[in-house]
């Protein structure tokens, strides 16, 4: 018998979509629970660590976006053959995290003009000196994030560029033709393509 699948998130993409799109990748049925920010203190006890996405497979919760995503890399045939492929895909997925915290930082500054002063930081400086480099990784690995192939870095990779073009006003990959294609070559498979046009549209 199926696991049974739960996810448990806000009533946005998020740090949530990676894992949705993994598991729309691998046909697995999930319920996707969506709760109002209102709902959140009644909630937030009965999370393993007080945060949310949580997936519970039979019951069972688990916590942390990568790791979900790393588990259910390696049921859908989205992780590396080897040790080796696997580190390549966790560089890869590590800079992406990296890149997201870079983008979302800003956005917790109470002050305005220094909430302002690093998003310039941000657009200026940093994605100029990460963007082509990650661009170039793409490029090295034949239109892919790692291995020359797809793997789970891809997805969550373009299943968050909607929240970071909703926190930084721009679409990452706009100027850097190798992570532009990398996006389309995603979403443009047909159980991703199905997934986008049938979940709630919601910006980030």
């Amino acid at each position: 018998m199926a696991p049974k699948y739960k996810l448990t998130y806000f009533p946005i993409m998020g740090l949530a979509e990676p894992i949705r799109f993994i598991l729309s990748y691998g046909k697995i049925e999930f319920e996707d629970n969506r709760f109002e920010s209102d709902k959140w203190p009644s909630i937030k006890e009965s999370m393993p660590f007080g945060q949310v996405p949580v997936l519970e497979i039979d019951g069972k919760k688990i916590c942390q976006t990568i790791a979900i995503c790393r588990y259910l890399a390696k049921q859908v045939g989205l992780a590396g053959d080897n040790d080796w492929e696997n580190l390549q895909i966790d560089m890869a997925a590590d800079t992406v995290t990296d890149i997201r915290t870079k983008i979302v930082s800003p956005n917790y500054e109470t002050d305005e003009e220094k909430k302002q002063k690093k998003k310039a930081e941000v657009i200026n400086e940093t994605l100029p000196f990460l963007l082509p480099r990650l661009d170039n990784l793409v490029k090295q690995n034949g239109g892919y994030l790692a291995n020359g192939k797809l793997s789970w870095a891809d997805l969550y990779f373009v299943a968050l560029i909607d929240l970071l073009k909703f926190m930084i006003g721009f679409d990452i990959t706009k100027d850097y033709s190798n992570l532009s294609a990398l996006k389309n070559k995603v979403l443009e498979i047909p159980a991703i393509k199905e997934w986008v046009a049938k979940r709630p549209k919601t910006e980030r």
